[in-house]
């Protein structure tokens, strides 16, 4: 006969088997899906952040980037190839300015062009107040380029892909 005991032991094998699976047979695509969830989080703030913080929130942002991102947006300035250390210190210096910050990433489409790389069009939405006291929205459409080395997703390129208005 079947005791209570045997039942929730063979439970507990199925679940630590299917955690295990499920943790650590991700598939490519949602791979990539979670850097764009851990950036999203990363970069948004909440307010009275501590410096500590939000430089720990900085470097993470780096980190997701390869050596060398290239970041074409209608800003010349910041447009170009850009180290972690750059994209760090342009991430920390756009917080700066705000005392809310949330970004939000929706309809992601993922291909993979070949082995190790994939290609993301998505609809990025940034909202938060300024430290002046100003609300701040802006939605914007995105192609980025993300490589992969030694197991995790690097971006190496993000661009804006401007829509054109009616």
């Amino acid at each position: 006969m079947v005791t209570l005991k045997q039942i929730l032991l063979a439970l507990l094998i199925v679940i630590a088997g299917s955690w295990v699976a499920f943790h650590f047979l991700e598939s490519d695509e949602r791979k990539v899906k979670k850097q764009f969830a851990q950036l999203s989080e990363w970069v948004s703030k909440e307010p009275g952040e501590s410096p500590i913080v939000m430089a720990q929130k900085v470097k993470n942002i780096g980190s997701f980037m390869s050596e060398s991102c290239e970041i074409k947006i209608p800003i010349d300035s910041f447009s170009g190839k850009n180290t972690r250390e750059e994209v760090s210190a342009y991430a920390a210096r756009g917080r700066s300015y705000f005392s809310t910050l949330d970004l939000k990433f929706y309809d992601l489409s993922i291909s993979f062009p070949e082995k190790g790389l994939a290609t993301v069009t998505l609809t990025a939405r940034l909202t938060g107040t300024s430290t002046a006291g100003e609300h701040v929205e802006e939605t914007r459409e995105l192609r980025c380029v993300l490589k992969k080395t030694e197991k995790k997703w690097f971006f190496t390129e993000l661009e804006v892909i401007e829509v054109l208005k009616k």
